[in-house]
């Protein structure tokens, strides 16, 4: 990761209707969700929806897979994961004991 593709991964999120779309999505994990649905979800035209899930699948946070008729977008956790570990890559100077409480709120409380 590189200043530009976190850059570009920030931008992407700095957006409304992006922003509750991959929260949407990260929600949905691992199953998905169709790009119609997502639409229906977020209350926005198909085609505009389009043109969001093309931002943030460029951005590297979200992947679309074609089944069948449909396509089945889910959230890149893997891609996010990088967003966050290059943010935090030298966190608070090397003085890990001072992000620690930042680092247990990224935990999710998932069982």
């Amino acid at each position: 990761m590189d200043n530009s593709q976190a850059i570009s991964a920030m931008a992407a999120l700095a957006q409304p209707t992006r922003l509750d779309t991959f929260k949407l999505l990260v929600n949905r994990e691992p199953e998905g969700v169709p790009a119609g649905e997502l639409a229906r979800l977020i209350d926005v035209p198909q085609n505009t929806m389009s043109a969001h899930l093309a931002i943030l699948a460029r951005a590297g946070l979200i992947v679309g897979e074609r089944q069948s008729r449909s396509i089945i977008y889910r959230a890149d956790l893997e891609g996010f994961r990088g967003v966050i570990a290059f943010l935090l890559k030298d966190c608070c100077g090397g003085r890990a004991d001072l992000c620690q409480p930042l680092i247990d709120e990224l935990v999710p409380p998932c069982p």
